[in-house]
């Protein structure tokens, strides 16, 4: 049996205890408001403290998590086990010359605007991308023609031995909708990317005809993961869906959205099972109609009740 108050005891030595909570209720802290509770909760201040428990993870033998700002995830019902980390304190962005550096607890839509204000082209593909700027190298977001390896020039992560190690791009095999960031182990404190000088009036032209483009398709009044599957060789996902007949289909409080056959929103109150019951069901008859596999986008972690 862990003694989680002697691990809490431990934990004050090394990160404020104003950012540990036990047995927070992550569906606080999702997009589509689901999840059942971490066993210890953090946020850290310092990418110090980040590296302290790294290592104090691997030195208890305590599994940990990163949450990132959980847009693109669904966290069971049971919860997570161990540690859970969420960056959402380490938001800073700035520019020099043409590169622009933003923390991973950063939306990825605030760097695209800060990108904008200094009149630097690039990141006009993110400003609707509903995640951080960790959570976007996690799996190479990507939008309207672009994605994050079209102008990443580096990052700053922790590796799995708690070490500040520099990653060029290659070094992150980025790929559609994937890196070997998960594989590594790495946790991502900064991202530099390389952008160009452009028109202010153009960027913010293109990136209004985006935000138009995204709030007018998308299911945005209801909590949901975004787009919850790849994009199959040759098809679109949502149109497959959609010829499929599934747009409304329900399971619980989840449902096939209506305005965008791609989104499954939380529509009353879904539970983590409800959800991914729906995924299954979709996928299910897509085959049976089309034999097309519809392979999965959003990220599924925790533990079942």
């Amino acid at each position: 049996m862990i003694d989680y108050t002697q691990l809490y005891d431990k934990l004050t030595t090394i990160i404020d205890k104003n950012n540990i909570k036990l047995n927070e209720l992550l569906k606080n802290h999702t997009y589509t408001r689901l999840g059942g509770k971490a066993d210890i909760f953090l946020t850290p201040s310092t990418y110090e403290e980040v590296q302290a428990v790294v290592k104090f993870a691997k030195q208890e033998n305590m599994p940990f998590t990163l949450l990132g700002n959980g847009s693109n995830l669904i966290v069971k019902d049971g919860g997570i086990r161990g540690i859970v980390i969420l960056l959402e304190n380490f938001n800073n962005i700035s520019v020099k010359g043409n590169q622009l550096t933003a923390q991973s607890g950063a939306a990825i839509i605030a760097a695209s605007r800060y990108a904008l204000k200094e009149h630097l082209s690039g990141l006009e593909f993110a400003c609707g991308i509903p995640g951080t700027v960790g959570g976007a190298l996690f799996m190479n977001a990507g939008a309207y023609g672009g994605e994050i390896k079209d102008v990443l020039d580096s990052a700053i992560v922790i590796d799995r031995d708690g070490e500040i190690v520099k990653r060029s791009a290659s070094d992150l095999e980025l790929s559609y909708r994937t890196s070997n960031i998960p594989e590594k182990g790495d946790i991502v404190l900064e991202a530099i990317f390389n952008l160009t000088p452009g028109n202010y009036e153009e960027i913010k032209a293109i990136m209004d005809d985006l935000t138009f483009k995204r709030e007018s398709k998308q299911p945005l009044e209801y909590p949901s993961c975004g787009s919850v599957f790849k994009r199959p060789p040759g098809y679109f996902a949502g149109k497959l869906i959609q010829d499929s007949g599934l747009q409304g289909t329900r399971i619980g409080g989840a449902e096939v959205s209506t305005k965008h056959a791609g989104f499954i929103v939380n529509k009353d109150n879904a539970t983590a099972e409800e959800y991914i019951s729906l995924i299954k069901h979709v996928q299910k008859t897509v085959k049976e109609k089309f034999d097309v596999s519809l392979e999965r986008e959003v990220k599924i972690i925790g533990e079942d009740l």
